[in-house]
């Protein structure tokens, strides 16, 4: 049975961030040599990596000089990318929620990203939000898998857990979860 409705956010609940070429432009590079170094280096600062930790990698691969200030800028921008909350998603959480369905979060995200998340409308349909920067440990691990049955106090089986990565689905059905692939609201809702 299940008693948990699980939900990734990023290209779940949000699109894919649109703001790349912005972040490029602030750092003065191309955005063909920047979104290798972005995503090739995000895994790390989701897994706890403060800002200017992460922005500063990217900024030494690049060849370019980062200071708090750029780093402040550069994570303004990231967040903003990544606020773009799919319309249909948001109608299906509050559905969920007026329905009485227990709902949680569990997203790969920075600290940063937490901290803004949480003050938004979407995110008090969910009783229970884990992001990997705050715990330093990030999907597919099954140690997140485990923090989030802890926090959530229930069994795998009773967790219905939806991710637009395949490794990450993979990751959950490992330690037990029902996990599938994000494919739209109405695949979600034909499994719900």
């Amino acid at each position: 049975m299940t008693n948990w409705v699980v939900f990734d956010y990023g290209e779940v609940i949000c699109g894919r961030n649109e703001e790349l070429p912005a972040l490029a432009t602030t750092l003065g590079v191309e955005l063909a040599r920047f979104e290798p170094e972005y995503w090739g280096r995000r895994d790390v600062y989701d897994r706890g990596a403060t800002d200017l930790e992460y922005w500063s990698a990217i900024g030494a691969a690049l060849g370019v000089s980062v200071d708090q200030s750029t780093s402040d800028r550069l994570t303004e921008i990231d967040i903003a990318g990544w606020s773009n909350v799919r319309p249909e998603s948001r109608e299906l959480l509050a559905a969920l929620d007026d329905a009485g369905a227990a709902l949680a979060l569990l997203s790969n995200a920075p600290s940063s990203f937490a901290r803004y998340a949480e003050k938004q409308a979407w995110a008090e349909h969910f009783r229970v939000r884990v992001f990997s920067g705050d715990v330093g440990v990030a999907k597919p691990d099954a140690k997140i898998f485990e923090l989030l049955l802890a926090r959530l106090g229930a069994e795998a089986g009773e967790c219905l857990f939806f991710d637009d990565r395949q490794s990450n689905v993979d990751g959950a059905r490992a330690v037990g979860l029902h996990a599938h692939r994000w494919l739209g609201v109405e695949a979600a809702q034909a499994l719900l």
